[in-house]
């Protein structure tokens, strides 16, 4: 690929008031507590959001008629300092099964105080799904990463 036709990624990094470990088990085990409702592809609406625990595990959500849509894989799993999953929707917002078009998500924990932690995220490799750009402009402004991951903060503060 040309790289100077290369898709940005996109960075954000949030500081959590909450211990790593607590923000990595809020992120991993209860991404329902705070994924938006409004935020899935199934055609069902959404009633669960679920990141199986593991490399190899699926992230997916499960819609209220019970039907199970798949969003990507866990690649790494590296408790409470590093996660990394393979995003496999496309810019036109349907689940593409082939990994290799598939973006990445990597999130890293890092303590900055017991009870703080600074939480960077990237979503990279958006060139390999179809219609990359448009999804880059989606997920890339307040109403993608940036609120998803402030709705985040507030679950992992909370306890959630």
């Amino acid at each position: 690929m040309d790289r100077t036709s290369a898709i940005p990624a996109i960075r954000r990094t949030i500081t959590v008031g909450a211990p790593v470990e607590r923000a990595f088990r809020v992120f991993t085990e209860s991404l329902d507590s705070w994924w938006p409702a409004g935020y899935h592809i199934g055609r069902a609406d959404l009633a669960e959001a679920v990141l199986e625990q593991g490399e190899g595990g699926r992230w997916y959500e499960r819609g209220t008629d019970g039907s199970e849509c798949d969003w990507g894989r866990v690649l790494v799993w590296e408790p409470p300092h590093r996660l990394v999953l393979t995003w496999q929707i496309t810019g036109e917002w349907q689940y593409d099964p082939d990994a290799a078009r598939a973006s990445e998500i990597e999130v890293r924990f890092r303590a900055s105080g017991p009870h703080e932690t600074v939480v960077e995220f990237e979503h990279r490799h958006l060139d390999r799904l179809p219609q990359g750009r448009a999804m880059h402009d989606a997920v890339g402004g307040d109403g993608g990463w940036t609120g998803v991951l402030e709705r985040f903060a507030t679950a992992a503060a909370s306890g959630a």
